[in-house]
């Protein structure tokens, strides 16, 4: 849990891993070793690396075990990852509308170099509706754009479930920023009114910021029901 990356100011790129990247991880650590399977792999952005690990391991500090559930999962990185991380968890979903053609080949590279691994990753292509979520979850989310981030709260609350959001591309204009439009950015008004938002049913939340390097939308927010925060 205290692999840190070195980061750089390559770190957002949205260049994919190659099989020549892997030079720029030579660590014994788990972060390092993750991404030489991702550059073997050849298919992953070195930002959605980044982005997930930096997720990962921050949501894994506070909520351990449960089924983990990555919604708007993209190559389903973040679910791999958590269960890497913790693996009391034993399962996670992957979920997104339209999964990434090239998502079973990042699976099947983070699979060989982690055997433990296989099985234990369901890949769904489905809209957030069709997800059965469940009190125990661990919902996460990362860059789930504009009101999808929403729905994916609202998913987890109606559940019950502990939930982790990297937002992005804040719609402005919603009604419940409004009454913070006068003090701050509208993008931040929107992740603040979400904050209150989760308060007022019940959620105890916490607010982190993955570094700015890696990517400029790096609020990170995490909440679960207060009698199992």
């Amino acid at each position: 849990m205290n692999d840190d990356p070195v980061r750089g100011p390559r770190s957002g790129s949205r260049a994919r891993l190659t099989p020549r990247s892997a030079t720029l991880f030579r660590g014994d650590g788990l972060f390092d070793r993750v991404a030489r399977a991702l550059c073997a792999a050849g298919c992953v952005p070195r930002k959605e690396l980044f982005e997930a690990w930096e997720v990962a391991r921050r949501v894994r500090r506070r909520f351990r075990g449960g089924r983990v559930v990555d919604l708007a999962c993209g190559h389903g990185l973040l679910a791999h990852l958590m269960l890497l991380l913790d693996d009391s968890s034993a399962e996670a979903v992957a979920v997104d509308r339209r999964l990434p053609p090239s998502a079973a080949k990042a699976a099947e590279a983070l699979c060989a170099a982690w055997p433990r691994l296989h099985d234990r990753v369901r890949f769904v292509e489905a809209s957030l509706g069709e997800v059965t979520l469940q009190p125990g979850d661990v919902v996460v989310s990362a860059h789930a754009c504009g009101a999808l981030t929403d729905a994916v709260l609202e998913r987890a609350v109606a559940a019950g479930a502990r939930v982790a959001v990297l937002p992005c591309c804040q719609a402005k204009g919603q009604a419940a920023a409004s009454a913070f439009a006068g003090w701050l950015d509208p993008a931040l008004a929107v992740d603040v009114a979400r904050v209150a938002w989760l308060q007022a049913r019940g959620y105890a939340v916490h607010t982190q910021v993955v570094p700015p390097e890696i990517t400029p939308k790096n609020r990170l927010l995490l909440a679960a029901p207060r009698d199992s925060a």
